[in-house]
């Protein structure tokens, strides 16, 4: 080989060596995608796909779409282009999801949802919910319980467009309008939102001053009835939640929401990461695509081994 050639070869392995290790870094990274961290239940999702993604010795790219499926699409358009092995998502809509699932899954990138279904099978690799109707028949018996089996309460209900909102909404009311002394006077979304669920609350009180109890959709609206109860020195209404926070154990210990319904969403996020690596290892999860993990009440007999969306022994 010439000197030229030699020059020439040496130049090409230079400029190789120095675009692979980047190649490499992105078809060993997993995309995770949730709703906004300033919901603690997502940020554990995030926390917990990444702790174990790292552990299995892969990148992490952390996206957050804010619920809004047009921003969703977007970052799929992101995670393709990096060329990520895997994405992890917990989705901005059943209906609006299909698309972007469809369009990594097209690409070569398998997704594995967690926390909330989309309305297709055979897209996503896996599924992985919690058993929604389960835990909210747990959480409506609690405030049954709680509430004496009877007087006037009140509903926060989730987005519309998430699939959970109606599901939980619906093991509520199979629990609990087996009591007729329970009277429904109020039914409203608060969009999973503290903000819109103090502004709800307070509205609520304004026109059923009577109301005995708050039954919540998840524990980040029920803080904010919390907070509209509290200033407006209501602390003896009832409230039960939904997600098993932090800031609703807290609340419990103190003696203020009395209990809430745990979903793992620690474990849960961990677990698609799993299925994940042995998918792109052996081409099998080796499980369905769709997949429930129960869930458990949380109240004052309890609260105190809650962290973080998991229970101690």
């Amino acid at each position: 080989m010439n000197v030229k050639r030699r020059l020439l070869v040496s130049a090409m392995a230079v400029a190789m060596a120095g675009v692979m290790p980047s190649f490499a870094a992105a078809a060993d990274t997993i995309a995770i995608i949730t709703p906004s961290h300033d919901n603690p239940f997502f940020k554990a999702e995030a926390d917990g796909a990444a702790a174990k993604a790292k552990e299995l010795g892969y990148d992490t790219m952390v996206l957050v779409h804010d619920d809004d499926a047009n921003k969703q699409s977007e970052l799929f358009d992101s995670a393709i282009a990096a060329g990520v092995k895997a994405i992890v998502l917990d989705n901005a809509g059943a209906d609006a999801t299909v698309a972007a699932v469809q369009k990594a899954k097209d690409a070569g990138i398998p997704s594995f949802l967690i926390d909330r279904e989309i309305t297709a099978s055979g897209i996503a690799v896996s599924q992985i919910v919690s058993n929604n109707y389960q835990g909210a028949q747990l959480g409506g018996e609690e405030f049954v319980k709680v509430m004496g089996e009877k007087g006037e309460y009140a509903e926060l209900l989730g987005k519309e467009s998430d699939t959970n909102a109606g599901i939980r909404s619906q093991g509520y009311h199979d629990i609990i309008d087996q009591y007729p002394d329970l009277k429904l006077v109020a039914s409203q979304t608060a969009n999973w939102s503290q903000t819109e669920a103090y502004t709800v609350m307070e509205s609520m009180l304004q026109a059923h001053p009577e109301i005995k109890g708050v039954i919540s959709g998840n524990d980040t609206m029920a803080m904010g009835a919390w907070a509209a109860l509290e200033a407006a020195g209501r602390t003896d209404v009832v409230v039960v939640g939904f997600d098993g926070s932090n800031d609703v154990r807290d609340s419990i210990k103190k003696g203020g929401i009395k209990a809430t319904v745990l979903q793992p969403a620690y474990a849960q996020a961990q677990m698609a990461v799993e299925q994940a690596d042995k998918f792109l290892k052996t081409g099998s999860t080796g499980v369905e695509e769709k997949q429930l993990m129960d869930c458990a009440l949380i109240n004052a007999d309890n609260a105190a081994k809650l962290e973080t969306f998991a229970l101690s022994n």
